[in-house]
């Protein structure tokens, strides 16, 4: 029995001799060379508020209810009436490359649906600074931002009920 574990114990030994690596040679001649890398700001726009043109009040006549791309103001025309639960405009925000230009492209929805078979008319929707759909991206917060408003047409007698649509805002930058 002595025999046999003096031979496992000298098989393990030659393993670990046998698989030992070579030393290695040291190198003479060293070489250098430049890293370098181009970063840049990732082109993005997001979604900071959804439009809302808040609760109106219906009657039994026309009307109008609007609010306003630049400030949020919401006004009524006509047989509608608000209450306090506002509206909000649209916002968005993009970031960019300082002193970058976008177009800013506004695709809007045509109807508000209230998943019921009614419908209220979208009869404008607008960028703010009346329009301009070029936006320059700050020199310093490497940003910019776009509201988006509209009006909405309110049939008369329209039944209760939640209308919403999708719109598209695409930032093309230049």
């Amino acid at each position: 029995m002595k025999y046999r574990m003096f031979l496992i114990a000298a098989a393990a030994a030659a393993a670990t001799v046998a698989a030992s690596p070579a030393a290695a040679a040291s190198v003479a001649n060293a070489k250098s060379a430049n890293g370098k890398a181009l970063l840049l700001i990732p082109l993005k726009l997001t979604k900071i508020d959804d439009l809302s043109f808040g609760t109106v009040v219906t009657s039994n006549a026309y009307g109008t209810v609007a609010l306003d791309a630049g400030t949020g103001a919401r006004t009524y025309a006509g047989g509608v009436t608000g209450n306090s639960t506002a509206g909000t405009r649209a916002y968005f925000g993009g970031a960019g490359s300082p002193g970058q230009l976008v177009v800013v492209v506004l695709t809007p929805a045509t109807k508000l649906n209230d998943g019921a078979g009614h419908s209220v008319n979208v009869i404008a929707m607008s960028l703010d600074d009346n329009g301009n759909p070029l936006r320059t991206v700050d020199l310093t917060k490497k940003t910019f931002f776009v509201g988006v408003g509209g009006v909405l047409g309110i049939p008369a007698n329209t039944p209760d009920g939640t209308y919403s649509n999708t719109f598209l805002v695409t930032a093309n930058y230049i």
